[in-house]
């Protein structure tokens, strides 16, 4: 039995694609090696009969040079793939591809804007600089598009302070290439010193919070603004919250408080220690609208990361008081370090589960 490879990709443009492996000494564009297009995004290639192969296929997909290699969904290098030559049919998935040598198209990089950099923030005696960040061919288009709003602006593009960065605009041109860009991110920066107290709400662990205050800041003073100068689906089935650590908790917490603004919440690492009191409100919770909640963490971040995501989850199952559909997908990775690079490298799949 010959090996036939059925190959499938989002990512769809004019470049040829081959299979390239141990049976050519890796050369990345033999055209006895190129695959067959069956439709769009779609390849197949089957290795002849009287082709002599090794009996483990060690093999990569390109579409005509290592510049122009398979990535995974966040634009990483991905293993060799394997197969036995006597396999029959291996239908496979290639989520992203390089581009000329880089990660993503740079003419697929979203557009960014500085809605204001001394936005009041009402109640705190605070300004705030706030960034969106529009869809590559927005000017382009007459669609409306839905919004997630992101804390923590100073670590979410550019080289990052202190931290690093998440990368959004490079990770919105991966999502570009396979069509699943078409959202407004709009990045907030945190208040410094004062970070902990507006992402906490009551008293917890770290004090009093004020939480609420910025939370009211995003809904009755941020969000307006928003949906008046862009093209913007405004109910809260379109309207994301998202962030990580302490961002992530605040994030939890605009969903739960205001359900008829936020009905999509990207969650990674939360700070759930910090206030104990969350899985009682998760369980008192009733969503106005049909619920996601894309809720990430990593193992090694600390033992207690991923059973407290879990517990809030269970808390959201047992919720008592109807409501709309809860949908939660935990994402878990056995190596995640409470750090940017992991977050950057889970928001393509948030944004697309969220969203898409």
């Amino acid at each position: 039995m010959s090996l036939r490879l059925e190959l499938k990709t989002p990512s769809i443009d004019d470049r040829p694609v081959f299979v390239s492996g141990n049976f050519c000494d890796w050369f990345p564009d033999v055209d006895r090696f190129r695959m067959q297009p069956t439709g769009p995004g779609e390849y197949e290639y089957e290795f002849p009969e009287d082709l002599e192969l090794p009996a483990k296929l060690e093999y990569k997909y390109t579409r005509g040079g290592w510049e122009h290699v398979e990535l995974s969904a966040s634009g990483e290098s991905v293993e060799n793939r394997t197969a036995l030559r006597t396999a029959g049919v291996k239908q496979e998935y290639v989520p992203h591809w390089r581009w000329f040598g880089g990660p993503f198209n740079p003419e697929l990089l979203p557009k960014i804007e500085l809605l204001g950099d001394t936005f009041k923030v009402p109640k705190l005696d605070r300004t705030r600089r706030v960034h969106v960040l529009l869809p590559h061919d927005y000017a382009h288009t007459d669609k409306r598009y839905p919004v997630l709003y992101l804390h923590d602006g100073q670590n979410l593009f550019g080289g990052g302070v202190g931290y690093g960065s998440w990368e959004i605009d490079q990770k919105m041109a991966l999502l570009a290439a396979r069509n699943h860009h078409e959202v407004i991110l709009v990045s907030i920066d945190h208040a410094y010193d004062e970070r902990i107290r507006e992402f906490t709400l009551e008293r917890t662990r770290a004090g009093t919070g004020r939480g609420q205050y910025y939370l009211d800041f995003i809904r009755r003073t941020l969000k307006p603004m928003v949906d008046q100068n862009f093209r913007t689906l405004p109910d809260a089935a379109h309207t994301g919250i998202g962030g990580s650590s302490l961002g992530g908790l605040i994030s939890i917490y605009a969903g739960l408080m205001h359900p008829d603004v936020f009905g999509r919440m990207m969650v990674f690492s939360p700070s759930l220690w910090i206030s104990p009191k969350i899985y009682f409100d998760a369980i008192r919770f009733q969503a106005a609208v049909p619920v996601k909640i894309y809720a990430y963490g990593g193992e090694k971040e600390s033992s207690y990361m991923i059973p407290n995501i879990q517990r809030f989850k269970e808390a959201l199952a047992r919720q008592q008081y109807g409501g709309n559909a809860i949908e939660v997908h935990l994402s878990v990775d056995p190596t995640g370090l409470h750090q940017e690079a992991h977050w950057s490298r889970e928001f393509p799949k948030a944004v697309e589960w969220l969203f898409y």
